[in-house]
């Protein structure tokens, strides 16, 4: 009886012991670094992609999972001081949004898990040793934005007859020794040279003064198009960058659908909703053990042309039918 009333106890015991153990993992929240470059507001489309996709993967916010956010509300020099925070936190993993992000990040940590999601050429920025093996701490997706930004420069070359002069819109700070900046400018100036068409470096604080002087300067330098770089705090902006854009009778293209959901002319880049949803699925496997090392870095393979018909007429743009015929999607 005794003998029976000690096993008793003891599987009790064990049963209880791994109840709560069982229990303390149900229970545990993951913490999750979130850094941008910009605004929350400006970003909402992209991150409720992200968040909604983690949700329908078993990740729920205030469940199992705590996003610490951090935006850098267009003051890009905050971006070190902002992932160094979400360091000291101890978060599980980061998520970064851009080129600048990530490197950010980087300078920060070479231990904790990075996932990015719109990452523009992630091996020529030393963010990894190659796509196929990242090999340190960061891993995720690239948009593609630098090749992307030479195909723009093809399509507004076609779409706006005699072209000549393309404005390049980038942030303010941005230039000589920034490593994007000059990788970008390495990709476009030969392709600038084969469509003959010159090239104006426009800088621009992402807020409403910086932009509208931004476009007067464009417009004083006799600049036939806009082509904004794809950044974080110009996203923010598109609903002001596509007025002015408007306002100035500027044919403009852009890297995202999204400009042109606001009022914008055309777009052609790759699908970042598509992009932020497959980061989720890095997270989910992240968390549940995967090494970024081993998570090869995947680049777009949707991508998007869209043409705002709306917009050529208010600036009295004919749009040539073959540039219509190559478009996804046309707005009429």
């Amino acid at each position: 009886m005794m003998k029976s009333g000690l096993g008793f106890l003891v599987a009790t015991l064990i049963l209880v012991y791994t109840s709560a153990i069982h229990a303390q993992q149900q229970g545990k929240f993951f913490r999750i670094g979130y850094l941008d470059s910009s605004t929350a507001s400006g970003q909402a489309v992209l991150l409720d992609a992200f968040r909604q996709e983690l949700s329908k993967i078993g990740w729920v916010e205030g469940k199992n999972i705590i996003i610490e956010y951090r935006f850098a509300e267009g003051q890009l020099e905050r971006r070190v001081d902002l992932a160094t925070d979400l360091v000291r936190l101890k978060v599980d993993l980061i998520v970064v949004t851009d080129t600048p992000t990530a490197l950010a990040a980087k300078k920060a940590t070479t231990t904790i898990p990075t996932v990015m999601t719109t990452a523009g050429n992630p091996v020529a920025a030393g963010l990894v040793a190659s796509l196929a093996q990242p090999r340190g701490n960061i891993t995720g997706l690239s948009s593609l934005s630098y090749e992307l930004f030479t195909k723009r420069l093809e399509v507004i070359k076609d779409a706006v007859p005699k072209l000549v002069r393309v404005g390049l819109l980038m942030p303010l700070g941005v230039g000589a020794g920034n490593n994007t900046f000059e990788l970008q400018m390495k990709e476009l100036k030969p392709a600038a040279v084969a469509l003959q068409l010159k090239l104006e470096a426009i800088k621009a604080q992402p807020d409403a003064k910086g932009l509208e002087s931004a476009f007067q300067t464009a417009t004083q330098k006799q600049v036939g198009a806009i082509v904004p770089q794809a950044t974080r705090p110009f996203f923010a902006e598109r609903k002001r960058i596509v007025e002015l854009a408007t306002k100035y009778r500027m044919p403009a293209i852009y890297s995202q659908k999204e400009f042109v959901d606001e009022g914008g002319l055309m777009s052609y880049g790759a699908d970042y909703e598509d992009l932020y949803r497959k980061a989720a699925h890095y997270v989910d496997k992240i968390l549940k053990g995967a090494k970024p090392a081993d998570l090869p870095v995947q680049q777009a393979s949707k991508f998007e042309f869209v043409i705002n018909l709306k917009a050529a007429k208010l600036i009295d743009l004919t749009i040539p039918v073959r540039v219509l015929e190559r478009a996804n999607r046309v707005i009429k």
